[in-house]
């Protein structure tokens, strides 16, 4: 993976680690936002809110247009696709991980039922334990 990717997905992810910055993407998909209006949606003060906006911005998910007194936030032009499908390739490979595991257990409960089955059967026909003669 090229270095310009790597910064690029720790710029990503960095920006998507807040369960903050994820609502306020969650927010601007429905609609375009001031500030003001995320900033009071998410109960937080301007500057707090304009830090978020700022990550987001910084790795692209977000771009912002200031009017006037107003800057409103919109989602970026940038998608996720790369990160998704670094994403993919780790579900993948823990997926196919998690399979070969399922099929050891079941291979191990597989024989464990042999043996108990071995066990019951190798004296069926024995005689009960004899405690000697009764006085």
């Amino acid at each position: 993976m090229v270095q310009y990717s790597q910064t690029r997905f720790d710029t990503s992810f960095a920006a998507l680690s807040d369960a903050t910055r994820r609502g306020v993407l969650e927010q601007l998909g429905r609609a375009d936002a001031s500030i003001t209006d995320l900033a009071e949606k998410f109960h937080m003060t301007l500057t707090g809110m304009k830090k978020h906006v700022g990550v987001l911005e910084q790795a692209g998910l977000v771009t912002t247009e200031k009017i006037g007194r107003v800057r409103t936030c919109k989602l970026g032009l940038r998608r996720l696709e790369e990160e998704a499908a670094w994403i993919e390739r780790y579900r993948q490979l823990w997926a196919a991980r998690f399979d070969e595991l399922d099929n050891i257990v079941e291979e191990l409960k597989r024989k464990e039922k042999l043996d108990a089955k071995k066990r019951k059967c190798a004296c069926p026909h024995a005689e009960p334990y004899n405690r000697g003669p009764e006085i």
